[in-house]
Parts: structure tokens; C-alpha cells; sequence
């Protein structure tokens, strides 16, 4: 993949957009600045606004701007460069990463992202022991303080979660693993999203999981690879376990609305190889 080293232009203005009714709100912002992009509204170069002002204009959340610039991201339509914020890329140079994870229904989607989270973040937990710096570690730290805080405030904790295996994807000193994670963060956020709504429902999921990530940031810190693998892989494999253990009172109500964005995601994908 190559990166443009041309400096952006300043940051766009643009009118508040109208936003049609259907699909998510971060699929109607994502929908208007695709538009925007093709349409050469927002040209190669060019910086996007920040998620403070894209949040102000669509009248939305930044949770969702970023969510949207998140998918924007995985089609290789624009890029973050360090000190300039979110830059639209070339044409000739954009790249799209899809998963293509066809699931027959709910609980199948979230295992099959489950599944493949756990090969990717384990091996970066045991680099991050490795490697990882002070710095680094006080990172994740913070990180882990932050879903806590989350928690204590009843809020879902989904963003906090993120952080902290992203956090830790820093910690391995190969860019590759936050990049990796950068481009399918839709899927895993999804994921995380149903796995932490369906653990909030008991106490006793909710003191396993703050344990799991516990295990996760001590190996860490005490710079043990292997434990650190394996408190990375008893953490996903145990979320994988306790989503199978969701009943259909959970399917039916508040788990259907939080796995619909990965299920939006893959009829997405469908729907685009159909057209090739």
C-alpha cells in the first residue's frame, strides 16, 4: 500500500448534510461523506473536518463519526496521518480489506470474528510482553482504568475495550498489528458490542471479563510471553463460550440490535460481490 507524502490541504467546510432514514446513523454519515468523496466535495488530499465537527453538522455522536471514518478507512478511502488528522487518498492508490465472514445467523457472525480475534490478539499480547515500554504499559493502564470507569458510569465500555487490545497492539513494536486491527475495528467493535451487552446482563460474566483483562495487562507487565498468550486466548475463547450461553430472551431482544451493524456489515459485502 502506498502512502501519499504530499502535505493535505486544510480542512474542509461543508454544509450540514442531509441524512436519509435508512440503515444506522453510522451508516447514513457513512453513506453522505462517501458521497462527498466520489462526488470530489471532499477531493484527494484534501483533510477531512474533525470528528468534533462532522459530529456537530450531522447532528450525531462522535462514537458514530468515528465509526463511520472507520469503514471509510477499510476501503482504503482515506488515511490517518500522524499530525495532519484524516486525509482523503488518491483514487489510483485505494485499496478496499473486507472480511468475508457470510454468517448463517447471529450467534455464528459474532464466533467467527471471536475466532479470529483470538489468533491475532494473542500473538500480540505475547509481543507486547516482550516488548512493550513503560510508556506503553501506563498506556494500557490506562486503558484498562478506562473500561472501569466505564462500567462504574453504566456505559456499554464497547469503545474502552477497543482501546485497550488496541493499546496493547502498540505495545508489540510491529505497526502492523494496530493497523490490522485499524481496518477491521468495524467487526471487532461489533463483536465486542454483543459480547459485553450480553456479559453486563450478569454480574458474574462481568467480574470474569474485568479478571480476563486483568490476567491480559499482569503477564504483560511482568514481560511473561506465554502467560500473556494464554490470558489472551482464555479471554476470547471464554467470550466465545458465554455468547453461546446467551439465551433466546437475549437474541430476541437487546442482542439482535447489537449484533446489527456486523450483520449490516456482511449484507454490505454480499451485496458488493454481487454487483462484480
Amino acid at each position: 500500500m502506498v502512502t501519499s507524502t504530499s502535505s493535505p490541504q486544510s480542512s474542509i467546510e461543508f454544509d450540514p448534510p442531509k441524512i436519509t432514514n435508512v440503515g444506522t446513523l453510522a451508516d447514513r454519515v457513512t453513506a453522505v461523506l462517501l458521497e462527498k468523496i466520489k462526488g470530489g466535495e471532499f477531493p484527494a488530499g484534501s483533510r477531512l473536518p474533525t470528528e468534533q465537527v462532522i459530529s456537530e453538522r450531522f447532528g450525531v455522536s462522535r462514537t458514530v463519526v468515528r465509526e463511520a471514518i472507520s469503514r471509510l478507512k477499510s476501503d482504503g478511502l482515506v488515511e490517518v496521518r500522524q499530525g495532519s488528522g484524516t486525509v482523503v487518498r488518491e483514487a489510483n492508490r485505494t485499496t478496499a480489506f473486507r472480511l468475508d465472514i457470510d454468517p448463517k445467523d447471529s450467534v455464528d457472525a459474532v464466533l467467527r470474528v471471536t475466532e479470529l480475534r483470538r489468533g491475532i490478539e494473542a500473538e500480540a499480547a505475547a509481543l507486547a510482553a516482550q516488548r512493550r515500554t513503560r510508556a506503553q504499559l501506563a498506556d494500557i493502564k490506562r486503558a484498562l482504568t478506562a473500561i472501569d470507569t466505564a462500567a462504574k458510569n453504566q456505559r456499554d465500555g464497547v469503545d474502552e475495550d477497543l482501546a485497550f487490545h488496541m493499546a496493547i497492539s502498540r505495545a508489540t513494536g510491529n505497526s502492523l498489528y494496530p493497523s490490522l486491527l485499524e481496518y477491521i475495528s468495524q467487526f471487532i467493535h461489533a463483536a465486542i458490542r454483543v459480547t459485553r451487552t450480553n456479559e453486563a446482563r450478569r454480574d458474574d460474566f462481568s467480574t470474569q471479563v474485568r479478571n480476563e483483562h486483568r490476567a491480559i495487562f499482569d503477564a504483560i507487565a511482568a514481560q511473561d510471553p506465554a502467560a500473556a498468550r494464554n490470558a489472551a486466548i482464555s479471554h476470547i475463547d471464554n467470550a466465545g463460550a458465554r455468547i453461546q450461553e446467551a439465551d433466546s430472551a437475549f437474541w430476541e431482544g437487546v442482542g439482535t440490535a447489537a449484533v446489527r451493524p456486523l450483520i449490516n456489515e456482511e449484507k454490505k459485502v454480499a451485496k458488493k460481490a454481487t454487483r462484480a
